[in-house]
């Protein structure tokens, strides 16, 4: 496994040394605070709670995940670099890993500096801190998905732009499955069976039953499996590329 910490610290050190990195979270850190505090009514519901923050979250992922995630393995392949990284003794599914893990724990840094949120929460009021903390573990979760999805599109392509729009893409379908409008019209036309499976497929579904408090396990292992997949198919992806 040390070959797949050596690509995880290559990957988290080019973080911390690109300014776009920085810009970034403070774009994703303004975004959330605007969106919860104007859009959101913060101030205006008078609860203490941070259900306004977390609403929004699906949304700003839609964004800012696959602008982080487009470079994974698409800038590899741009620069010819991949084919340096895929000629060194580690397996393709540890180089995958690695990537994934870093980009990951940079976007749960993002997450975890949106803490004075939560200080100004306790402050203002006496909110249900265990319920904050289940919300901060689903974003968490719900941003794995969002990146296992991207890591994998950025293997499919040399170009980032298209990286960006196929992830965003795909993940907004993801988002929209579980969307209340989409559910109601689904009924309309196709069986209730087939409608609520669809709806356990999106990520929107999942995230908002967290978000509330509920750590089901089964939330939990969708999220799990869900990354699992994707992390699987784009290994596959990378040893297809690898063959040509």
């Amino acid at each position: 496994m040390s070959a797949m910490w050596t690509v995880f610290r290559r990957e988290w050190g080019s973080y911390l040394a690109t300014p776009v990195a920085y810009v970034f979270t403070v774009i994703f850190l303004m975004l959330a605070a605007a969106l919860t505090f104007y859009l959101g009514g913060f101030f205006e519901r008078g609860q203490a709670d941070l259900q306004p923050f977390f609403a929004f979250h699906p949304w700003l992922y839609l964004f800012i995940v696959p602008a982080v995630s487009m470079r994974l393995w698409a800038e590899e392949r741009g620069n010819g670099t991949i084919e340096l990284l895929l000629t060194l003794p580690l397996p393709t599914w540890q180089a995958v890993l690695g990537k994934f893990l870093a980009a990951w724990c940079y976007i749960g840094l993002a997450l975890a500096l949106t803490f004075p949120m939560w200080i100004t929460v306790d402050y203002l009021g006496d909110p249900d801190n265990g319920v904050i903390l289940a919300g901060y573990i689903g974003s968490w979760l719900m941003a794995g998905a969002f990146l296992a999805v991207g890591e994998c599109l950025s293997a499919a392509t040399r170009n980032q732009v298209i990286a960006f729009i196929l992830t965003a893409s795909v993940c907004f379908l993801f988002l929209l499955a579980g969307y209340p409008l989409v559910q109601e019209s689904a009924r309309a036309w196709l069986p209730d069976a087939l409608t609520d499976a669809i709806s356990q497929l999106s990520f929107l579904t999942h995230f908002g039953a967290i978000s509330r408090g509920l750590l089901d396990l089964r939330d939990i292992a969708f999220f799990a499996i869900t990354i699992l997949a994707w992390l699987v198919a784009c290994t596959i992806v990378v040893d297809l590329k690898k063959a040509d």
